[in-house]
This record gives structure tokens, sequence and C-alpha cells, in this order.
């Protein structure tokens, strides 16, 4: 006899869907759907497949049988094999095909060397690369510009003639923010975009799925492999009412930080919906979006939340007319009843909860808000942050406003900002604090000056920058403070751990709206609330701040400005890369050595690490930026954040030929030297952080076999296997205690076999031998990668 459950799910089979609004996938045979439509203006041969994407979906709701959110629906469409692809929220590894890559500067330089070295002669996907990490406001924009220019020099021929070489799009210096770009000329409802920096995410504003990667995860796309992505939960927020007067859209992903914190996305995609979306604009979700990044992010776990994202709705379609891709938009308008979650997803399908958390946010009642110091989620109201202020004793004084950056920096928010600032100028007042404006493209700061709100920002005091990062990354030449002098900064950025805007720990940056931003700037207080508190005008008579206006789009449509963009040419077999054999920031990468079909002996333990190794202690970033493309200079920071186990020192390890100790890649090169192989004992979840493919390069490179831990992160795990590395567990964890820094190890490589456990033969300095066994998570493909050297190696190998 059937049980209850089961009776009620094969009624809701029969019955119960229809009533939910799914449809049986008519639009596989839609002809609407075979139209040839664009991704881009730049692009002539990239086309939206939404045809292919209705009949991806129609096999797996044939599969699921239940409605699906738009992020599901969204990753579902792009699956590599949707009949056999195993799909469990949380659980399963989706193997996907993105629309895009794209590359910002600064990971580009090792993802394209990377890609070089496995010998194709084009790129496989559409990818493009934006120069916006390397330049460092100090002065103002066209002198910033141009010291960057001169600086990074070798690094952006390098990128120019590269992207020219292997057919990607090259928005050179002074472009724009990497992800502004993207709204503005590649974003797409309904595409999967993948992007080499945590605030990919901004795109969902246009109703993409776009996801921050590793750079190593960008050259599998690259190369033609499929992504491989956790298939993520999906956290529902539902936004009813409408903002008025000074809230904004900023405040919706501000009050949301606050309740979900830097943990509570963890492996969720965060997705919108409600009549609420559709008084935003379409920048304003991009706003929301991109800082979506923090929910689930640390300082040293960078992409923890998968992304965020809005339905398709008429806002966007407004936004994709005024940037001149109107046909995009009318191709949307025909895919739209798959550009939004399924009718009732929302609702509670009998036993199964289609989002696996709702948060019901009222616009109408929702108060502007300011987060931090220290951590993005630490949200308080506009009317209690006065009285915050002074119970945690936070410095009152406002030294700087910056308004901009990706995530602020849409027309909208100039005009709003513009607005503000025009108020305080016709009362005979201008900045208290000082004030930067970050454009986030050419195109804004070129409307922005045509239109007037550049003149009004700078006459009201503001210094412009430079259309790229700046402060929001931490290259910023900051003179005002002492390092070390306790002090308040407010932004419009994305993110304010400690130190991150410019370099002084004892900095209390806080993030807002831009509207927020320039009414305390006027202030130059943090005691200051614009909604009630008045300010003096140059005669001395008070008077209340109008609230912000401005138009979410320029009437009289975007300026272009000076035109950045490079184009892979037509003939590019005769471009030549531009590599320097004397450069210190740039390295042509030589492939790594196969495999030698042999069991590896007598190998020294290079370090047995103890507690927390992330990524950040295998491969530092900070002043190692600059070095991102030449991997034997980087290399130079690995493991220097590690503790020996031995001595709990970091960065001090024995080298057992000479007896002596030194810096631990100082002994790793003296090995490599020598021609002896080394290993890595590692904790717990070694590895954990953010996907730096460097972490993974520098070992291999300085002549390591292998990692063998308690625990990886998974990330970290596949990117050791990509370069030819083997990362080994401890079946039983505790066989860690059992080995010492000094002992020397067998490792008998010739028993790698998928599901098999491998032997470690341990050689104690003083002792019997024993055996312990470890597991490993190798696949038949990925064994080929450490047989052919690398998975570079076996693609070059296969080409």
């Amino acid at each position: 006899m059937l049980s209850t459950r089961k009776l009620v799910l094969g009624l809701a089979q029969k019955r119960g869907l229809a009533q939910l609004g799914i449809r049986r996938m008519a639009t596989v045979s839609d002809s609407p759907l075979d139209k040839k439509v664009r991704q881009n203006n730049q692009e002539d041969g990239n086309f939206i497949n939404y045809k292919k994407m209705s009949e991806n979906l129609a096999i797996v709701r044939s599969r699921l049988n239940r409605p699906l959110t738009y992020a599901e629906k969204i990753l579902y469409s792009h699956l590599d094999d949707p009949h056999g692809q195993e799909i469990e929220r949380g659980v399963s590894y989706l193997k996907l095909r993105p629309d895009r890559v794209a590359c910002q500067d600064a990971t580009a330089q090792m993802a394209i060397l990377q890609f070089m070295s496995a010998g194709m002669p084009s790129v496989a996907n559409p990818t493009t690369v934006h120069c916006d990490h390397l330049i460092e406001a100090q002065v103002g924009g066209p002198k910033d510009l141009a010291r960057a220019v001169s600086i990074n020099k070798e690094v952006y021929d390098f990128l120019a003639t590269s992207c020219a070489k292997y057919n990607i799009g090259f928005w050179g210096p002074g472009s724009g923010i990497i992800h502004q770009i993207l709204l503005e000329n590649y974003a797409f409802p309904g595409g999967l975009l993948i992007g080499t920096d945590s605030h990919t995410p901004n795109a969902g504003g246009l109703g993409m799925c776009a996801i921050g990667v590793g750079g190593a995860d960008a050259v599998d796309v690259m190369a033609n492999l499929p992504w491989e992505l956790k298939a993520p939960k999906v956290i529902g927020v539902k936004l009813t009412g409408e903002m008025s007067g000074w809230t904004s859209a900023k405040d919706i992903i501000l009050k949301v930080a606050g309740i979900l914190t830097v943990k509570g996305g963890t492996g969720a995609i965060v997705e919108y919906f409600g009549e609420g979306t559709n008084s935003l604009s379409s920048t304003g979700m991009g706003t929301i979006c991109n800082m979506g990044a923090e929910i689930g992010a640390t300082e040293i776990m960078l992409i923890c939340v998968q992304t965020s994202l809005f339905p398709f709705n008429d806002r966007m379609y407004d936004y994709l007319a005024a940037t001149k891709r109107s046909e995009i938009g009318d191709f949307a308008r025909v895919f739209a009843k798959e550009l939004q979650p399924d009718e009732n997803a929302e609702a509670r399908l009998l036993f199964y909860q289609i989002y696996d958390q709702i948060i019901e946010l009222n616009l109408s009642e929702l108060e502007p808000h300011i987060n931090g110091p220290f951590t993005p989620d630490l949200a308080t109201p506009i009317s209690k942050f006065s009285e915050a202020v002074k119970a945690n004793n936070w410095p009152e004084e406002l030294k700087v406003g910056l308004i901009g950056s990706c995530t602020n920096s849409s027309y909208e928010d100039m005009s709003r900002a513009a607005s503000i600032a025009r108020d305080a100028l016709d009362h005979g007042i201008k900045a208290k604090s000082l004030f930067t404006v970050t454009p986030g493209s050419e195109q804004i700061r070129a409307t922005i000056e045509r239109d007037g709100q550049l003149a009004t920002l700078e006459e009201f005091g503001g210094m412009i920058l430079a259309n790229a990062c700046g402060p929001c990354i931490g290259q910023w030449d900051r003179k005002d403070v002492k390092k070390g002098e306790a002090n308040s900064i407010v932004s419009s950025y994305n993110r304010n751990f400690t130190g991150r805007n410019d370099a002084n720990p004892a900095t209390h940056s806080f993030v807002t709206s831009p509207d927020l931003v320039v009414a305390l700037t006027i202030a130059g207080s943090l005691h200051f609330n614009p909604l009630t508190d008045k300010l003096k005008d140059k005669d001395g008579n008070e008077f209340l701040l109008s609230p912000p206006t401005g138009d979410g789009l320029p009437s009289r449509g975007y300026d272009p400005g000076q035109n950045t963009y490079q184009a892979p040419p037509k003939d590019r077999a005769s471009v030549s890369v531009a590599v320097s054999p004397t450069s210190d920031r740039l390295q042509l990468l030589e492939p790594f050595a196969a495999w030698d079909g042999k069991d590896k002996l007598d190998l020294p333990i290079l370090i047995k690490t103890k507690g927390k190794t992330t990524t950040d202690h295998i491969s530092m970033a900070g002043p190692w930026l600059k070095y991102r493309g030449h991997l034997d200079n980087i290399s130079n920071n690995m493991l220097i954040g590690a503790i020996n186990a031995d001595n709990g020192e970091a960065n001090k390890i024995k080298n057992f030929t000479t007896g002596e100790y030194d810096a631990v890649p100082a002994t790793a090169r003296d090995y490599k030297k020598k021609g002896i192989p080394w290993v890595v004992i590692g904790d717990w979840n070694y590895g954990e952080g953010s996907s730096r493919e460097h972490a993974a390069l520098e070992p291999r490179h300085l002549g390591g076999l292998a990692i063998i831990t308690r625990s990886f992160a998974r990330i970290h795990e596949t990117n050791l296997k990509k370069q030819g590395m083997l990362p080994l567990t401890f079946i039983d964890p505790a066989d860690y205690d059992k080995i010492q820094p000094s002992d020397k190890v067998d490792l008998l490589c010739t028993e790698l076999a998928v599901g098999k456990p491998m032997t470690l033969v341990v050689h104690p300095k003083d002792g019997k031998s024993f055996e312990i066994k470890l597991a490993h998570t190798f696949n038949a493909p990925q064994i080929e990668w450490f047989k052919n050297g690398s998975a570079l190696n076996t693609m070059a190998k296969s080409a």
C-alpha cells in the first residue's frame, strides 16, 4: 500500500503541478527562439542561445517534476549533460557551460599565461579582459591614469597583445571597472557568466547569473572544459512596497547583509522576487547583486556566496534599450516566461520548499542604513547610527567621503549625489570632509560630464578619480592621516574589512548609499542624520537637505566618451605576444614535467603545517599583487604564512641537506636545485579561502609532488590536481599526528587508481618504518592530468 506522502506527491504530479502554472516546454519548438541575436554590440559571431536553454530546461523539468526558481533555470539550462547530471542542491557538483568569461587585469595575467601553455590558437568561449585593478588613486583621474600606464606598461602591453592573439576583447586602462563594463555591454537576461573577481554578480542587475571564480576556473572555460559548481541552495528575498525619500537600492542589500551576515549566504544564490523589484532601476538591482558578494564572504573567503540575481522585467528592458541593445531586450521578452521563477515558486509545494530560505522586505518601511565598521554586515539604520557611534566610541569626525566604485557609480547614483551637492551649494556650503568620486566607466564619466553632474560634484569639493577600482580595493595613496591613527571614512563601496581601503588597521570604514555619503560629508560628522537634522547655510540660517532626486537613465542617452576598447584583429596569426625575457612582472610558463611512471622514494617533508593553512597563508596577496604574472617571483611567497608544526613559527623550516633553518621558498628551491621532490603535510581544511590558483601553481613550480592533509577545501584540492600535483588525505585523520617533520616518506604513485587508496611509507628518523593509507578523489580524466604533468598539458596533448 502506498504511503500517504507518495499518494499526495502522485496527485501533485497529475493535478497540482498544472495549478502551479508549469508548462511542458512548448518553447522547444517555438520559432522565435531560432532567431540569431548577438550577445553584444562588440562581437559578431556570439549569439544568445535561448533555444538550447529551453531544450535543456525541458529535460530537467521531466526529471525533477517541480517548480524551479529563476536561479535554477539559468544553471540547469546551462548543464553540460542535462540527461545524466545529478541534481541535488547543496550536494551535487554541476558541470556547466557558461556563455562568457571576464577577467580583470590582476588575475588575467596568469589566466592567459596558463591558457597559452595549452597550445590552443583561440579561446573557445567569448572572453574579455578589463584593466581596472592596477591604477592607484593619488591626485586625480588623468594624472593617476598616466602614472599607472607608465608603471604597468609591460603588463598592459602583454594583455593587449595576448588578447589580440587569442581572440579576446580588451578594455584598456581608463575604460572603467570590469563589472560596470559588463553591465553596460555584455550582461543579458538568462545568461551565465564567470568572472575572475568576487563582485562579478553585479550583472545580476540584468537578470544574468554571474559568478566570481578563480583564474584556474576561467582557464577551463576558455579552453572549452565544462565548469564545475556545487549546486547552490537558493535564498529568496521577496520585495514588496516601494522606496521613497532618502532610501535607495543600496539600503536593500545593507539590510539583507545585516540579516544574513557574512556567513549566512555561504554556498547559496540569493534570488530577489516580488512586486517590489519592479520599482528598482536595473543599475539599482546591479548594486544589490554586487554587494551580495559580502553575504558569505570573509576577508580570506571571498567567493562563498555564489551570486545574486533578479528576474527579467521592464526596467531591465529599458536599460538594454538605453545601452543600444533593444534587440536583446526584445528577444528576452520572447523568452520571458523562463526568465523568472515558476509561478508560486515561493509557495510551499506539499513537502518541498522551493526556496531554502525566504526573507521578506517591505520597501515602503525600509530605512536608510550604514554598515560597519570593519565588516559589511554590521547594519545600523540611520535613526540609530549616532547612538551607535557614541556607544562604541567610534571616531566621530568624518575624514573622507567616497562615492562611486563598481557598486554605486550609475547615472542614477551620480544624479542623486549631485542633487544633494547642488542643494548644499545653493545654500552656500560645500563638503566639510575630503570627498572623492570614482566613475565606474568612461561612459558614465563622459555622460555626467556632459549633463553637468560632474561639474557640480567638483564644485562641491570632489576629487574626480580615474575610472578604476582605486580606494575600493586598497589602491589609494592616502595622505591625510598617519598609519595607526584612528579615524572614520564613509564610502558607497561594498567591502570594508580592516585596512582594506587604505592599509590602516585603525581606519573605521563604513559603507552606505552615495546619498548618505554626500550628506555626511557636508556635515563632516557621523552624528548627522539628513532625514531629521538641520544644517546651517552661509548666513547661519538652518535648513533641512531636500531628499535626493535623479534620473535612472539619461534623457539624452549615454555618451560613450573615449573609445578604449580593442577588438581582436581579423588576422591574428601574425600577432606576437609581448613578454620580455628580463621582465620581473611577467614570465611565460614552461609546461610542467610529466610523471615518470615510478614510485617516489625517500622524500623529505618540506613543512608540516599546523592549524589553518588558507590560500592566503600559501600565497599571500598585498604587495605580491604585482607579481601575479611572474610565477617564479611570486613563488617567493609560497607558504610563508603557514605555521610550522615543528617550532610553531612561520616561514622557518629545517633544510635536511644542510641542517640549517631557512625560509620555506628558499628551502624548496634548494631541494629543487638538488633534484629532490618533496611533500607537505597539512591539517584540516587545507587551502580554504579565495580560489587563488597561485597557491597551487607555486608548490608545483618549486618541486612539490604531493600535499597530504587531514582534509582539503575542495576548490584548492581541484586546483592542485590541475597543476599535476597529488592532493591526498589521511583515511584516518589521527595519522597526521604520527608523522614528524623530520621523517622521510615513500609515496607509491603507481597505486593511483580511481576509488583506490594509496600507500605512504613513513621512515622516522629514529624508529621503525610504517605504512599509512591515503585517500584521494581523482577520477579517470584527472589521473591523466597527473600522468601528463597538468590539465593544460593534457589539453595540449589532445590538441
